[in-house]
């Protein structure tokens, strides 16, 4: 029993080393995964911006064009402000 007792500390600080290490690339692999998913949020909002811009631009004389454009200005509108974007005056 004399042998278990010296072989199980040297066993824990071999165990607490590796264990560092997975949670150091955990947090660099999370990181990226946040820069992604705000890079891929930044172009969904840049995307909708220019459609909005696209369909204020838009000039006609037909009612139902301009009631399409409307309703898809609201549309674009609506996913924006899911992305926490409001409306620069």
């Amino acid at each position: 029993m004399d042998t278990e007792s010296q072989e199980t500390p040297q066993q824990v600080p071999a165990t607490a080393e590796p264990a560092a290490t997975p949670t150091a690339r955990g947090s660099i692999t999370e990181l990226r995964g946040n820069l992604a998913a705000d890079a891929e949020l930044k172009r969904q909002r840049q995307a909708l911006e220019l459609q909005r811009e696209r369909i204020l631009s838009e000039r006609t004389s037909s009612p139902h064009r301009r009631s399409a454009l409307a309703a898809a200005l609201l549309e674009i509108e609506e996913k924006l402000s899911e992305l926490g974007w409001t409306v620069h005056l």
